[in-house]
């Protein structure tokens, strides 16, 4: 971000929950939070008591409803709501830590743009992950890294936290866009979010902190994620993003140089459609 711009030192964090029949999760994690300034529910049309269990544990939490299908819109529909500085991205199936929150709000007051959980740094880990997942992880890692001159160390980890001034250069897709006709799910409104993210945070040129980061394991209930399917979107979610970063880029060498100045590096607009 600028140089000039002011963050607080002791900043308002917003902890952002998407949830799609997490009641039995909620019951164990919404106690377990450290005191910030607001929780978001996001529910993604639960058929369970989730908004009933969230609000008979924490009467002060937010609901909102997610718009249309995927952890991305659901993550996006909790990012439009945040009215703090800091954001917290927080799964609901008690897979994170809420201790390490501190860890993530320390980092930004420290200078970073982003806190980038990660579990292969010191103090991190996983309960979860399987030698498959692990490998494509790897994978997936290496590839993301040779094509965006990065050197992430856990691409695809969700558990992140970010100064809420910079969602503006990220440029989601929208809430208020409607659900495809045909049942099929907008690009970036899947798992692929995580990498989408963290595309964006590099070619913004943000500075990303590494925050060693442990997995638990699932208490209730299963996962929604395909390890095929889901690493096939993270694959082209690389893809799309470098190519997009690259014309972001061959823009602004095109504009005028007291134009550039104006402009924020490497931003980009909005989610389309083009990779689906």
């Amino acid at each position: 971000m600028s140089a000039s711009t002011v963050r607080p030192r002791d900043p308002r964090v917003s902890v952002v929950i998407p949830a799609r029949n997490e009641a039995r999760n909620l019951e164990i994690i919404l106690p377990m939070l450290p005191p910030v300034y607001e929780v978001i529910l996001v529910d993604g049309n639960s058929v369970d008591d989730t908004i009933a269990t969230a609000q008979r544990l924490m009467p002060t939490i937010k609901v909102v409803q997610q718009t249309r299908k995927g952890k991305g819109n659901a993550l996006a529909c909790g990012f439009e709501a945040v009215t703090g500085d800091v954001v917290v991205m927080f799964d609901a199936d008690c897979s994170a830590d809420a201790a390490e929150i501190p860890r993530f709000v320390q980092a930004l007051t420290d200078g970073a743009d982003v806190a980038k959980g990660t579990r292969y740094a010191h103090g991190g880990g996983s309960d979860d992950i399987t030698i498959i997942r692990g490998l494509g992880n790897k994978g997936l890692n290496m590839v993301s890294n040779f094509l965006l001159g990065a050197k992430y160390t856990d691409l695809c980890y969700g558990y992140n936290a970010f100064w809420a001034d910079t969602l503006p250069t990220i440029g989601l897709l929208s809430s208020t866009l409607p659900q495809p006709t045909d049942g099929s799910m907008r690009w970036g409104d899947g798992f692929e979010i995580e990498t989408i993210l963290t595309c964006r945070w590099s070619a913004a040129e943000f500075a990303i902190t590494e925050v060693g980061s442990h997995e638990k394991l699932r208490v209730h209930g299963t996962s929604n994620l395909n390890a095929v399917s889901d690493g096939i979107r993270v694959l082209k979610s690389i893809m799309h993003e470098r190519r997009r970063a690259r014309e972001a880029k061959a823009r602004m060498r095109l504009m005028p140089t007291h134009v550039q100045g104006l402009v924020v590096p490497a931003a980009v607009p909005a989610l389309d459609e083009e990779a689906a």
